[in-house]
């Protein structure tokens, strides 16, 4: 897959099959509509191009909203669609200036001159152009002048599309990780640095590799244990993680840690990838250090339990 980081990178390439989105979670649903382009490309001997946002429109248009949180960030949704096969991938900056362009200004001068559409694929409810006042009619009424067809993607798909974006993220909200992870195709993951923490898991017993999540609107799931597989240094682990402030401590941060199962090789400033299988237990406040690694024993006895009745899942 190419991938562009301005549609002004992009050349136009024969029978494009286009379609338009945010595509947060590549999930099951967004497969749906992945699988039609991809079957209308073979028909026509076109490439598949999927044009997405970044930073998504709503962090562009109401900065003071802080709750926006997103299933994927832009690098691990390339790295899905990628997977899936498709051709292009445009992520074109949202900016005010790219939002108040006109319906038909839009559909010219983005998608006929610069992506070349020669086929699209999109939902009844899909706006675009200044105001969000474009849409599926407008494309309908254009098709014949800028010589392109429009597939629509049926109503149920893209309720299904919606359902399944919204009940995701509500499912890792609550720890619904198995929930999450059905509707979503693959295990839920989070990528990111490995950083030196203060050292308590290694005294405790259970040395843990902190984690640094650079990018703000990833989604975390709420605090708990959970298990997980780990991805790290070009090879697969299984291990316990933990997400949540350390009450026992009195921690005032929230940290991301994960101990990792037969592990003890220094990974600081590595690249981590955790994929979460399942769900132990939430958050809890002991009364001692002695307490807590009474229980992190339990957790762990769990943790492998569920692993070997599930399975390490590790096929994504």
């Amino acid at each position: 897959m190419k991938i562009y980081n301005h549609i002004d990178e992009f050349k136009a390439v024969k029978n494009a099959v286009v379609t338009i989105g945010t595509f947060d979670g590549v999930h099951i649903g967004h497969r749906k509509i992945i699988s039609r382009i991809k079957e209308l490309a073979a028909a026509t001997g076109g490439e598949t191009v999927i044009l997405t946002f970044f930073p998504h429109p709503r962090m562009i248009l109401h900065p003071e909203d802080e709750s926006i949180k997103l299933i994927n960030t832009i690098n691990e949704k390339a790295e899905l669609l990628e997977q899936l096969g498709v051709d292009h991938l445009i992520i074109t900056p949202f900016s005010r200036d790219f939002s108040n362009q006109t319906a038909e200004g839009y559909i010219r001068d983005v998608l006929v001159n610069k992506i070349g559409t020669k086929t699209i694929v999109i939902g009844y409810d899909h706006r675009f152009g200044k105001d969000r006042q474009g849409g599926l009619q407008d494309l309908l009424s254009l098709a014949p002048q800028y010589n392109f067809e429009v597939v629509e993607i049926p109503e149920q798909d893209i309720n299904d599309v919606a359902i399944s974006s919204t009940r995701i993220r509500t499912a890792l909200l609550d720890n619904n990780i198995n929930i999450a992870n059905e509707c979503l195709g693959y295990p839920f993951f989070i990528t990111g640095k490995v950083i030196r923490g203060d050292q308590l898991g290694r005294e405790l017993g259970y040395p843990t590799a902190n984690l640094l999540i650079e990018e703000s609107y990833k989604l975390i799931p709420a605090d708990g244990i959970f298990a997980v597989k780990v991805k790290v240094a070009g090879k697969e682990y299984t291990g316990m993680a933990y997400i949540g402030h350390r009450p026992t401590v009195n921690g005032m941060t929230r940290n991301i840690e994960v101990n990792i199962f037969d592990f003890s090789a220094e990974i600081y400033n590595q690249q981590l990838r955790m994929e979460f299988l399942h769900f132990v237990r939430g958050d809890i406040k002991f009364s001692s250090l002695e307490e807590l690694v009474v229980q992190l024993g339990k957790d762990k006895e769990d943790v492998q339990a569920l692993l070997i009745i599930n399975g390490p899942q590790f096929n994504t």
